[in-house]
């Protein structure tokens, strides 16, 4: 039986950020029905800072990925906040992300796997895994690195 998202996050030493706040007009997630909907998110820090530069000028690839490993665990928190506990999180359904890159660099979807092997970490190989864009952007607010927004199934 495999462990759930609570017991998961400290079997692998995770620590998660403060929940951010909105920075202008929006919530971070809105619950509706069965559903967890969760706004872009940036790579945010303990320290309340947040990983920026361009990927393939400031940053390397393996630095974006760590980027976008930072942004789930911004988003596991931001989950946490919002339902209670992450055990109430059934799958993770679709995810969108962001890449803050040069318009030669072209490995987005490798970048995007720092998030994406978060949340099968702690989900697991089936709940954590859903239907993902990766994309490339000249410049995200900020100049964050990376930004991701998502899509969770949850239990009433």
């Amino acid at each position: 039986m495999p462990s759930k998202p609570e017991m998961r996050i400290q079997e692998l030493h995770l620590t998660l950020p403060p929940a951010p706040k909105p920075v202008a007009v929006y919530k971070t997630a809105i619950k509706i029905g069965n559903r967890l909907l969760v706004s872009g998110h940036g790579p945010w820090k303990e320290d309340k800072t947040q990983i920026t530069g361009r990927v393939g000028k400031d940053l390397t690839l393996e630095e974006g990925k760590q980027a976008a490993r930072q942004v789930g665990l911004a988003i596991l928190a931001t989950v946490k906040e919002t339902l209670g506990s992450l055990d109430k999180v059934v799958r993770l359904v679709k995810t969108l992300g962001m890449v803050n890159s040069t318009p030669e660099f072209l490995d987005h979807p490798k970048v995007i796997n720092g998030f994406s092997e978060l949340m099968k970490d702690v989900f697991g190989d089936d709940a954590g895994v859903g239907t993902r864009s990766a994309v490339g952007f000249v410049a995200l607010p900020g100049n964050i690195a990376v930004e991701v927004e998502c899509e969770f199934l949850v239990q009433d």
